[in-house]
């Protein structure tokens, strides 16, 4: 009945009996626990859980294991008695009495037993019971409990305890255990014809007569007992009708079942997109059973997922959603993680080896990593349909997940210049693409396709049909930026001032461009006229193709991504004095196309209108800084286009 381990006291004593008893009813023994044992019950009953409604795992934990162990000696024990009662837990609650009863049938327990199982609280049969099949080269992981209190959180609630139990050896006798969690407890003989197993009945304490209710203990046993493996029925109904489906073979599930496990465990409405099912008896003995579901709720503008991976030992569940298990860029896993080689504490709500619990952790994030890039490569439709859905997390994991990184960059998919529309490639297939010579793997951050592909930045790549990766998302730089390079690649943005790109074929209108002197000149005279806007560089670009000119970021230390991203905070303390700027002043580096007829122009109109020249450059400028996503303030543009506009 009870689990607890073996303790160097002595069995307690009983005390003197009251004098007059009943000839045919013996007098009820009483025995007192040890000084220290009684500490211990103290420290049981209002220290050792977080919450009281824990005693009810307890209790079927325990009834679960006494049904395992009487089924084992049905497959063990020859001169068995006959005995048609199925192994099951019996559970009866009455609201009005303010009680609770959990029976099972089970091995159930002799007088002796109960003494020594019971009223020793750090005895455990099924501790013995795990020694002694082990010592034979078996192993049943069936028996969940391990330690010696789980009967003890009884009395959390409990204003008296009552333990019926007959052994199933037919010739003896039952008894019942009688104790209020005081200090002391009766052993007397139980009525004649009292079944095989154990029936606890628990009176309540006043301001816990909410467990005498049905709904109440519903709800805390499909929480933590929902995968017990014998029928649980409470007043007359089962409960635990859904199947551990972790722990059978994954080639006898169907996949309605699945399904339906999903919705239960996950209390989900829709379908899961992806499952991984799996077994593993190194480095740790698991069995796990993963979800994606079908859609991102956090893509939807909905809360922050929190962790939703279930931590089971041996089909009881430890925690719902245990934060440390799983990297955060996982949080959008549904499912169950069962562990055999848990070390929990002793009220198995914790971890006793944080270092066990991180290599678990680490073990189940490589397998689904395996299996995402599996997915990628046997159904790449399938998986570009989930990373629609659920690419932000894997970016967030290529950035922040250290130790899995490079596996994480291999699953990431982006559009590129040499994609259709809607297609994505993977940074191993760009590699495979790279022209002799290229080192680096080139990306643009932009909003759409249409607007990385009209802006100025793409041309020079274009031209010598060098491929370049299309961002769409914020946190791409981001990404970017800390993954770094992929299979020695650095990873360059093309919008980056340094660039050395190869020499490019002459385009056909080559010898109507402006003379390298007149460039020169130029470019002087725009590094001058400019140098208050933050230009501080102006030269012929060797990159540019149809655009006037492009603009970029001259400042090493703050980039445009950091840039917009202290705008846009700025932007949201707009109404707070003390607001952050958004960000030091502009450095520019200024690239012009001297085949361009605007530049061409700019050059005659510097010694034929100085002044429109002037507004004509600030154009020029300001168009460039919008394709690089750096016009902090148009108002002036517009002022200056209507000028314009008079003039022409």
């Amino acid at each position: 009945m009870s689990d607890a381990q073996p303790a160097p006291q002595s069995a307690p004593q009983p005390t003197a009996q009251p004098a007059a008893q009943s000839a045919s009813q013996p007098a009820p023994q009483k025995f007192e626990f040890q000084a220290e044992i009684k500490q211990l019950l103290d420290i049981v009953i209002h220290s050792l859980y977080t919450e009281r409604e824990i005693f009810v795992r307890e209790l079927v934990s325990n009834a679960a294991d006494a049904l395992e162990k009487f089924r084992h000696l049905q497959l063990t024990e020859k001169n068995l008695p006959d005995d048609p009662r199925p192994l099951e837990i019996n559970i009866t609650t009455d609201d009005k009495a303010k009680t609770i009863t959990i029976a099972d049938d089970g091995i159930g327990m002799t007088g002796a037993e109960l003494v020594e199982n019971l009223g020793t609280i750090a005895h455990s049969g099924s501790k013995a019971f795990l020694k002694a099949l082990g010592e034979n080269g078996r192993k049943n992981a069936s028996l969940i409990g391990q330690f010696g209190v789980g009967f003890y959180s009884a009395f959390m609630v409990a204003k008296e305890v009552r333990v019926t139990s007959r052994s199933w050896r037919a010739d003896e006798p039952a008894h019942t255990w009688t104790s209020d969690g005081s200090g002391s407890y009766t052993i007397e003989p139980a009525p004649a014809g009292t079944p095989r197993g154990a029936t606890i009945a628990i009176t309540l304490k006043d301001d816990c007569a909410d467990f005498a209710t049905d709904a109440r203990i519903k709800q805390i046993l499909e929480h933590y007992s929902a995968f017990v493996s014998h029928p649980i029925n409470l007043n007359g109904k089962r409960t635990n009708t859904v199947q551990a489906l972790w722990l059978r073979n994954k080639n006898e599930i169907k996949d309605e079942e699945y399904t339906e496990f999903y919705k239960f465990q996950a209390h989900a409405w829709d379908d899961p997109r992806l499952r991984l099912h799996f077994s593993a008896d190194a480095p740790l003995a698991i069995n796990a059973l993963l979800f994606v579901p079908n859609e991102n709720t956090e893509r939807m503008g909905l809360m922050r997922l929190e962790p939703a991976v279930a931590l089971y030992c041996r089909k009881v569940l430890i925690d719902a959603r245990p934060k440390d298990l799983l990297p955060e860029w996982l949080r959008f896993l549904k499912g169950v993680i069962d562990c055999e080689d848990l070390p929990l504490n002793i009220s198995r709500e914790t971890m006793q080896d944080k270092a066990l619990l991180d290599k678990l952790g680490k073990v189940i994030t490589k397998r689904f990593i395996k299996f995402l890039d599996e997915e990628a490569a046997a159904r790449p439709e399938s998986y570009n349909a989930f990373y629609q859905n659920f690419g932000i997390f894997l970016k967030e994991g290529a950035a922040l997940d250290h130790a899995n990184k490079d596996a994480i960059t291999k699953l990431l998919r982006y559009e590129s210049s040499l994609t259709e529309k809607g297609k994505t490639t993977s940074l191993a297939d760009y590699v495979s693409r790279m022209k002799e010579g290229q080192v680096e793997i080139y990306h643009l951050t932009g909003a759409t396709r249409e607007a990385i592909e009209s802006g100025p930045y793409l041309e020079g790549f274009k031209s010598r049909n060098i491929e370049v990766l299309y961002c769409y998302e914020t946190v791409d730089e981001y990404v970017m930026s800390n993954v770094r390079e992929f299979d020695g690649k650095k990873l360059i943005a093309a919008d980056t001032s340094d660039i050395k790109l190869p020499d490019a074929p002459k385009p056909p209108d080559a010898a109507g461009a402006l003379a390298e002197a007149d460039m020169k000149t130029l470019a002087a005279w725009l590094k001058t006229t400019l140098a208050a806007r933050g230009v501080e560089d102006v030269k012929a670009s060797d990159r540019l193709v149809d655009s006037p000119a492009l603009a970029l970021n001259a400042d090493k230390f703050m980039t445009p991504h950091m840039r917009r991203m202290m705008r846009a905070m700025a932007q949201q303390n707009k109404s707070d004095k003390d607001a952050a700027p958004a960000g030091p002043p502009l450095k520019i580096n200024l690239e012009i196309n001297p085949r361009s007829a605007v530049i061409k122009h700019l050059f005659a109109a510097k010694t034929s209108a100085p002044e429109k020249a002037v507004l004509i450059a600030e154009q020029i400028l300001d168009n460039a800084l919008i394709s690089a996503g750096l016009l902090d303030d148009a108002s002036k543009m517009v002022a200056r286009i209507y000028k314009l506009l008079e003039s022409a």
